[in-house]
């Protein structure tokens, strides 16, 4: 049976304090479940980022979409981790990933790494958090992002949460520019990571990272700054890839349900400039039969447990 629907905002820039409180309440009030933050050198800084947020909510959970591994020291990332969920009451999902950005390793003096270094970075991070967590009687759900075939298996071996961005980085690219995946590739990345979690006893949630939402009856219009930068693509293939959604509520609905149903991704993130676009989105997909299909009180809905 597919999981219930849940949603992530992914808030970006740092603000004064009351801007980025009422920021999060917004989040809350249009019925994101968890209020997320990056972990980028340019945005905000992500563990006080979140405490505030918990401070400003009462329900969303809050946590890291996703934390860069090669930025952490797993001892001192473990006292981060430790503190902020006590000070956010619990609400903290951890996200790690490998980091695909050379150029912010760069500016902060940090090696980069080989793509096998970096992974077996993230893998060390990932046992010792276990470790030192463990030893602190701290459970945190955990995210692991990523797509490559030993970033998928050690998601399937350690993580509650597996993100999927559908997107892949440009060969090259030092800045972290990324290309969207077609629905192919992204249900062979999907159908390989089953594969390595073929032993589970508890299946993972599946997350999937949203690139572009436009609720509006004129794709084409709404897609053409796109296309005039990407030539290579036609309108038809933009439409089509999972991590663009462009059309009426009723098709973007429809997309979103056939990708829980076919791939599983009931755990959607939003970037912040989506938002609002995305609420009337949120609002549909709560009349999902397995909330109880009344589009009721956003409060009665119970949280995910882990």
């Amino acid at each position: 049976m597919p999981r219930p629907f849940r949603f992530g905002a992914s808030l970006l820039t740092s603000a004064p304090a009351d801007e980025w409180r009422a920021r999060c309440r917004r989040a809350e009030e249009l019925g994101y479940d968890v209020i997320l933050v990056p972990d980028h050198l340019e945005m905000v800084a992500p563990f006080p980022a979140l405490v505030a947020a918990a401070e400003a909510t009462e329900r969303p959970r809050v946590g890291t979409f996703v934390l860069n591994a090669g930025f952490w020291n797993p001892t001192l990332l473990a006292r981060e981790v430790a503190t902020t969920n006590d000070l956010t009451g619990g609400r903290l999902e951890l996200g790690l990933g490998t980091g695909y950005i050379q150029a912010e390793h760069d500016t902060a003096g940090l090696p980069f790494g080989s793509p096998r270094e970096r992974v077996d970075h993230l893998r060390y991070t990932v046992e010792e958090l276990g470790r030192l967590l463990d030893a602190a009687e701290c459970r945190v759900p955990l995210l692991l992002g990523g797509n490559g075939d030993r970033v998928l298996r050690l998601t399937a071996q350690h993580a509650d949460i597996a993100a999927f961005a559908g997107a892949s980085l440009e060969p090259g690219s030092t800045t972290g520019k990324l290309a969207p995946v077609d629905a192919a590739e992204l249900g062979e990345r999907v159908a390989r990571y089953r594969e390595f979690a073929t032993d589970r006893t508890e299946p993972a949630e599946l997350n999937l990272l949203i690139q572009l939402v436009a609720i509006t009856d004129d794709p084409a219009s709404a897609l053409r700054p796109l296309l005039e930068r990407r030539p290579d693509l036609a309108l038809e293939q933009v439409l089509d890839l999972p991590v663009m959604l462009v059309g009426t509520l009723e098709h973007i609905t429809a997309k979103l349900r056939t990708l829980r149903d076919r791939h599983g991704f009931s755990y959607l993130t939003v970037l912040e400039p989506y938002l609002e676009e995305f609420a009337p989105v949120v609002a549909e997909l709560r009349r999902d039969p397995l909330l109880g299909g009344d589009g009721g009180e956003i409060s009665d809905i119970r949280p995910v447990e882990y």
